[in-house]
């Protein structure tokens, strides 16, 4: 740690300035439990904002896919395709409903599912009849998939397919924000994320009885009925009209948010531009990314150093780096999982590093950052 320097937080909570008003509001009218006016509004607002027709808040990212895949019936003997690249929650929420968890490799030009892949995978699969009950394409880091051939070859499977856009939150695909592909799209407004209700999920979709099911199933599948009746398995999984308020004003910065996220990688760019060795997640051709994180990749050979050299270096300057996402098919936990490829995915994780890129950061922390990474480097 260097003493008297604050620490330098990987991707931290940024207020709007307006959170504490509106929670506020929400204490005045003595809504203060899950569902109120709050949490309508952000609903409508957060739909508009997204391109969907509808969206029920959550209490969080994990709650709103496990909510997407018991819509869809995935239950045991079920198999669910998934990005192998990603986040925990994904796989897990397989897991929960019974079924399990198969995973397909990342595409080196986005990082996302490989789309030939999942052809491929699913094309194989279709001619032994095997299909799976489902496929969970992931948005990582702030960048969509690749949509238009995954959404097709779904279609013409028969498959459901859900958008895991828990990281993509202002991102576009050839023009339509990230949230607007597969039957459903789930969101997180985790503490970390571009836009965050301290904790909390969103799902969305054009079917209104998509939604209507989930907001149904996450108020513990209450029956109509006076008294309390129920006749289906649900679950507590509303957000709270408390977290509702403070998601409005975050979501009033959104398009803040992303400028100064893509600015933060900008600047890391040129402050690291020439480096042998060292390159940057790229930006695939059909879409904008928000940098929601700042990924490199580091070539030991080349760079002198390895990925793990350099988050320590930054660590004992008191600065939070974290490796890329460990695959799913390297986890202790998954392991045992069918997986196709795997060999980009487990590369970018042997090499991959993330670097701060809250929004708060000054240009000086930017600077520093890049100077420390810099200093990393030998020929």
């Amino acid at each position: 740690m260097t003493e008297g320097r604050r620490r330098v937080y990987l991707s931290p909570p940024h207020l709007s300035g307006t959170e504490q008003a509106r929670v506020t509001e929400a204490l005045a009218s003595n809504w203060i439990a899950p569902l109120g006016p709050q949490v309508d509004a952000f609903e409508e607002e957060f739909a508009h904002a997204v391109g969907v027709g509808h969206a029920a808040a959550l209490a969080s990212g994990t709650a709103a896919l496990h909510l997407a895949l018991d819509i869809l019936g995935v239950g045991p003997g079920d198999e669910v395709l998934c990005s192998d690249l990603t986040f925990v929650a994904t796989a897990n929420t397989v897991v929960y409903r019974g079924a399990q968890p198969a995973f397909v490799d990342a595409d080196p030009a986005s990082w996302n599912i490989d789309p030939a892949l999942l052809a491929d995978e699913l094309d194989r699969r279709r001619r032994r009849n095997a299909l799976p009950k489902a496929v969970v394409a992931v948005d990582l880091y702030g960048q969509c998939a690749d949509w238009e051939p995954i959404e097709r070859i779904c279609a013409d499977c028969g498959v459901a397919l859900v958008e895991d856009a828990a990281e993509a939150l202002g991102a576009t695909y050839r023009g339509r924000p990230a949230g607007g592909f597969g039957r459903m799209a789930i969101f997180s407004f985790n503490g970390n994320k571009i836009i965050t209700t301290s904790g909390g999920g969103m799902l969305a979709s054009d079917d209104p009885a998509v939604v209507e099911r989930a907001r149904f199933l996450a108020n513990q599948a209450r029956d109509p009925a006076p008294h309390y009746q129920h006749s289906t398995l649900g679950y507590n999984y509303r957000l709270s009209n408390l977290l509702a308020a403070v998601g409005r004003s975050q979501l009033e910065v959104l398009a803040d948010r992303v400028a100064a996220r893509r600015w933060i990688f900008e600047r890391y760019r040129d402050r690291l531009a020439g480096l042998p060795g060292l390159d940057f997640m790229p930006e695939a051709p059909y879409g904008l990314s928000t940098r929601w994180l700042t990924c490199l990749t580091l070539d030991p050979a080349s760079f002198g150093a390895d990925r793990e050299e350099v988050r320590l270096e930054l660590e004992r300057h008191d600065i939070e780096a974290r490796p890329v996402w460990k695959p799913m098919h390297l986890q202790p936990l998954y392991r045992d999982c069918p997986v196709v490829g795997g060999a980009v995915s487990a590369g970018l994780f042997e090499r991959g590093l993330c670097l701060p890129s809250g929004t708060a950061m000054s240009e000086a922390d930017v600077d520093r950052i890049a100077e420390l990474v810099a200093g990393c480097h030998r020929t």
